[in-house]
């Protein structure tokens, strides 16, 4: 191999402006060919394998409900619950009208169903209490409903108060109207966008609480998974929506979204650590290879590699996911050591011999088995990946393990011609750090002590191992500050509106109502959902209610005429008559609402209009909603809404149940517990519960497949290449002890592994082995003792130039990105320490040459 690697680089030295041709045109053909057909999947539901039960079940479900599939979860949350009822119709009807951005929209709590049964489907008590305050809001009513306008408002004021003074009344029912309007004519007096009056509140004595306010719009978006935002274009649209509608605030959440802006969060200030990257790996190369000739050779030479890499992903996968487009850090991160170790090794041996002809055979004959070792070794460890069922790191495994094939061929071919062409100067003096020789002297003299220090931290390492926790949410590796993973986490406050739900698909109907029955007497559940929850209980004793109140309102609601607008004279004649009559009936809130009305009727126009709005924005809303509460009507499953029932039930009649759970789903080993009863009595649940749960344990399971497969194969090829037991263990044994430490370090310092952190322990087997075999065979080449060397002043220029790399990970806002770039650097720390420390240590005196040879 050293002979074939030798007459391979000569050969590409004599024919260096061939070679540099024929890279020129296979590297244009690869980007004519990666730029016409490699494409971006964004699409993470792929990053699975579709063979898992789990995900047959939930694949079975989206077939049943295509419609519930890649929805945009649209929150609106309205400083009434009457804004927050007009606002979510208003963007429902915008983007049903837009079926060029979306397929489908509906309102799961809002609606023509839900505006009629709304009152049908409380309890019957609070029935009962409802009806109670708008017969004791009738008056008002019947004003309002022949005027609804500000001047309404104030003349039915204006005739309470009046019958408080004969004493008709004691004006005990007038306090909280009186002290609801005094709040929004004092904050009109202060803001010219005043909050509104809450009319549901007023009229029921209900609305108050920030879920009465809040509503939901969910939409099936057009997605173009070409795009690195798959729903951009629908997501602008909304938000263009949400800008117009005033005192309501509009935001996006839902998987789709959250994987947008999870694109954006990526590449937020990515130019600047990209940049500081790039300087600080430029000056690092300078150090080490004091050459601005070979640094070009490189750059040159992974670029190439880079570019070809992409051309065969484009022959292969077709298309990138987010998980495989990380190839092309993998690719420069290792390839880069390739090159940094021939081009020293090519300056060490310039430095014994100053025939710059010679010198380059040599240094393939030098490298070439170091070279070929570890990129064999390290692209076996990225194809072990190929039998897991985690799509994302599979197609990433192959594309990475193709590429270290080409970073050897390149680095063997092509940066010789490179180096030939620009023809770098040679070593003035010996490469290597002499000052380390020292360091050299201690570490072979304290071998035993070393070796027995390393055991009793192995043995510390391996006591802290059950410690180390997974975080499998997704949800901690994405931005909180976010507006679709802030949404979510507010959502998640509320039992109600949690997205840590399971979903369970019956035959029929009947068999969903028994399986809720079943579920529901589980204490990790709240409560299950089903089609049979939008038909009442009780409906005959609260229809009689509602028809009682029906008749007493009925002719209130409906007044041979209803009086125009009130011009702004009239407005302000309104507001200083009702001062009078507040003036007149004293009261600490009379007072209050009377110094408040005066005021604003000498102000401006435009604050007698901010005033008349935001009196009025929800009237002509509640009193329609008044009305249709009014001709409730007894609903049965047959009866329900069509646009309701598919949402529940599929076109084949299968049925579906949405479970919650009654503890925080926030909590990893909560969620796991909720998820473990109720498979007890569903085995075949599926959901976002699930799906958090089982990729968890697909993903751990193929690293670990993956980890054992690439261990014994690596140490088979390292068996062959070496030849002896002994020396596989010498390379293998100091890399598992770099993945123990680190792995302790972890635990140790809570840092937990996750679904984005864990993609740098392939990084780790890589760096590990290649610089474990660059200390073997140089070892066995008799090139030692080894910090002196030129081999150590490779590995320790390597390893920095990828530190450098990983460093500017921590400036991305990504808490993924981070919490890899912190993984990485601790990995290469504990890789170099063992490798500089440990495996010196452990290889003891070098043999004599021909030992091996």
């Amino acid at each position: 191999m050293r002979d074939f690697v030798a007459r391979a680089v000569d050969f590409c030295r004599r024919r260096a402006t061939y070679i540099v041709i024929l890279a020129a045109i296979v590297t244009g053909l690869s980007v004519w060919y990666a730029s016409n057909r490699l494409g971006i999947d964004t699409d993470t539901g792929r990053l699975l394998g579709e063979d898992l039960p789990w995900r047959k079940q939930e694949m079975a479900l989206d077939k049943a409900f295509p419609a519930n599939v890649d929805n945009l979860a649209i929150v609106i949350d309205g400083a009434t619950p009457e804004l927050a009822d007009i606002a979510a119709q208003t963007i429902a009807d915008k983007l049903t009208a837009r079926t060029d951005l979306f397929r489908y929209t509906r309102r799961p709590d809002g609606g023509a169903f839900f505006d009629q049964q709304g009152l049908l489907l409380l309890p019957k008590e609070e029935v009962q209490q409802v009806a109670d305050r708008l017969i004791q809001a009738q008056p008002l009513l019947g004003s309002l409903a022949a005027d609804p306008s500000l001047r309404g408002l104030l003349r039915t004021l204006n005739l309470a108060l009046e019958g408080k003074q004969r004493g008709l009344t004691d004006g005990s029912e007038l306090q909280q109207p009186l002290a609801a309007l005094a709040d929004v004519a004092d904050d009109t007096l202060k803001n010219p966008q005043p909050k509104p009056l809450g009319w549901s509140t007023l009229l029921t004595g209900r609305g108050d609480s920030k879920s009465d306010r809040q509503r939901f719009v969910l939409t099936q978006p057009v997605l173009d998974y070409s795009s690195l935002q798959p729903a951009e274009k629908a997501r602008d649209f909304i938000h263009a929506i949400g800008a117009e509608l005033p005192h309501v605030r509009v935001r996006i959440t839902g998987a789709i979204a959250m994987s947008d802006e999870e694109l954006e969060t990526v590449s937020e200030g990515m130019g600047l650590s990209s940049g500081l990257s790039f300087a600080g790996v430029m000056v690092l190369l300078l150090i080490a290879l004091r050459s601005w000739k070979m640094i070009v050779s490189i750059l040159s030479t992974l670029i190439v590699g880079l570019l070809l890499t992409a051309a065969f992903a484009a022959a292969t996968v077709k298309s990138l996911n987010m998980i495989s487009v990380a190839f092309g850090v993998l690719f420069v991160g290792i390839a880069v050591d390739f090159s940094i170790q021939f081009a020293i090794a090519y300056r060490d041996t310039r430095h014994r011999e100053p025939d710059p002809k010679l010198a380059m055979k040599e240094t393939g004959r030098r490298m070439a088995r170091p070279l070929v070792l570890a990129a064999a070794t390290i692209a076996i460890g990225f194809l072990s990946f190929l039998p897991t069922d985690y799509r994302g790191v599979r197609e990433l495994g192959l594309i990475a393990g193709a590429g270290m094939v080409i970073a050897l061929i390149l680095n063997l071919t092509l940066l010789p011609a490179l180096m030939w062409r620009t023809r770098p100067h040679g070593a003035g003096a010996r490469v290597g750090w002499s000052s380390w020789s020292v360091a050299d002297r201690f570490l072979m003299q304290n071998r035993r002590a070393i070796l027995i220090g390393t055991g009793v931290l192995a043995l510390i390492a391996a006591a802290l191992l059950p410690r180390l926790a997974f975080d499998f949410d997704p949800l901690h590796l994405r931005d909180p500050k976010t507006e679709s993973v802030s949404t979510v986490l507010d959502l998640m406050a509320d039992p109600n509106t949690t997205p840590y739900t399971l979903d369970l698909l019956k035959p029929s109907l009947d068999a969903a109502r028994e399986a809720v029955d079943r579920i529901e007497k589980i204490p990790e559940v709240k409560h299950a959902l089903w089609l049979g929850v939008f038909v009442a209980d009780d409906q005959d004793d609260k229809l009689v209610l509602i028809e009682d109140l029906r008749n007493l309102l009925g002719p209130t609601l409906s007044p041979a005429k209803v009086l125009p607008a009130p011009s702004e004279d009239e407005l302000r004649a309104a507001l200083r008559t009702t001062v009078e009559r507040l003036r007149a009936a004293g009261g600490p809130v009379e007072t209050r609402l009377a110094g408040a009305l005066e005021k604003l009727a000498g102000s401006d126009s435009a604050r007698v209009a901010a005033f008349r709005d935001a009196v009025t924005a929800g009237l002509p809303r509640t009193l329609q909603q008044v009305r249709a509460l009014l001709q409730a009507k007894k609903v049965s499953l047959e009866t329900l809404p069509d646009d309701l029932k598919q949402s529940w039930i599929a076109a084949d009649g299968r049925a579906r149940v949405e479970i919650y759970p009654s503890i925080d789903a926030q909590d990893p080993k909560a969620l796991q517990r909720f998820v473990l009863a109720v498979r007890a009595v569903e085995p075949t649940i599926s959901g976002s519960a699930v799906t958090i749960r089982e990729s968890a344990n697909t993903i751990i399971g193929a690293f670990a497949l993956a980890g054992v497969l690439s261990t014994i194969a690596i140490a088979i090829v390292l068996m062959i290449a070496l030849r002896r037991a002994s020396d596989v263990l010498r390379v293998m044994g100091p890399l598992l002890l770099a993945g123990l430490f680190t792995l302790a370090t972890c635990a140790a310092t809570g840092l937990e592994l996750d679904f984005a952190n864990i993609i740098a322990l392939p990084l780790l087997l890589g760096i590990g082995v290649a610089f474990d075999i660059y200390f073997v065979v140089a070892w066995r080449a008799g090139r030692w003792p080894p910090l002196a060397t030129a081999t150590t002043r490779a590995v320790v220029f390597s390893a920095s130039t990828t530190a450098v790399a990983f460093a500017c990970l921590l400036l991305s806002s990504h808490p993924g990105t981070v919490g890899m770039g912190r993984l990485l650097l601790l990995e290469l720390v504990w890789v170099l320490a063992v490798t500089l420390i440990v495996v010196p240590a452990l290889l003891g005196p070098a043999p004599a040459v021909s030992e091996h040879q």
